[in-house]
């Protein structure tokens, strides 16, 4: 097993390297202008980050991200199993969810501006918009795909129907909820970056927008480098979680 993780870890540290290593090349052939290698990106994540700026901009960006994220895996979570139990439910709901996730953002910001303004409240439901569908309809489809087997199971030792949900439905989807929890927030970083670079420049969407209208095409690079890493290192603090849970031969892949 610990062959296994180190070998995964080396695999993970090379693939990196490759990528940078190919951003490099591609900077110095240069493939456009305005693509800096990843040295000056990194230079100039230093200096964004010296003057303050980049440590500035993140707790505009992360307050909408983190109540979207919040909202979207409780209301995302309920609505899901709700539909999974209920095909009335299903009926009602799931349309909806299908819809939000198939709809074009770009066409629905101008209306949750008309509707909401141009505050926290709209950048909240762009967030929303982007994570709780993949949420709702992950959560929904593992718990449909419980086994008869054990529901049935639970029947036959008189277990009640909240029984039944808390202690078979639920622990059995469970896996399936995580792995849609993942997408939800990786779905919800690029809403929340989304809301700012097209709703009204705040935060790291602040940053970006003013280095590409000035040419600093590195810190403009910098910028978006930075949100990536925040967003890698959510998506393994939830991986530590979810190994925390479940056993690895339960787990599922996003």
């Amino acid at each position: 097993m610990d062959k296994h993780l180190t070998s995964a870890r080396a695999l993970k540290v090379l693939s990196i390297i490759i990528v940078f290593c190919a951003w490099e090349y591609a900077g110095r052939i240069p493939v456009s202008p305005a693509f800096p290698t990843f040295l000056e990106t990194m230079q100039g994540l230093w200096e964004i980050t010296i003057d303050g700026s980049l440590l500035r901009a993140y707790p505009e960006t992360l307050k909408p991200l983190i109540l979207g994220v919040a909202i979207s895996a409780v209301l995302g979570i309920t609505i899901g199993v709700a539909i999974g139990l209920s095909f009335k439910v299903e009926w009602f709901a799931s349309p909806i969810f299908v819809v939000m996730q198939s709809a074009p953002l770009a066409a629905l910001i101008p209306l949750l501006v008309l509707a909401y303004g141009i505050g926290l409240t709209s950048k909240v439901m762009v967030v929303c918009i982007m994570a709780m569908p993949v949420i709702v309809l992950n959560s929904a489809n593992a718990v449909r795909h419980t086994p008869t087997s054990i529901k049935e199971m639970g029947r036959s030792f008189l277990g009640s129907p909240m029984e039944i949900i808390f202690k078979i439905i639920l622990p059995s989807a469970a896996p399936v909820i995580f792995a849609g929890l993942r997408l939800g927030v990786s779905a919800g970083f690029i809403g929340a970056i989304l809301s700012e670079l097209l709703i009204t420049p705040t935060g790291i969407g602040d940053v970006i927008t003013y280095n590409q209208a000035i040419a600093e095409y590195a810190k403009m690079y910098a910028a978006i480098f930075s949100i990536i890493v925040l967003a890698v290192v959510f998506l393994d603090v939830i991986e530590k979680i979810e190994l925390t849970l479940f056993r690895p031969d339960k787990r599922v892949s996003a």
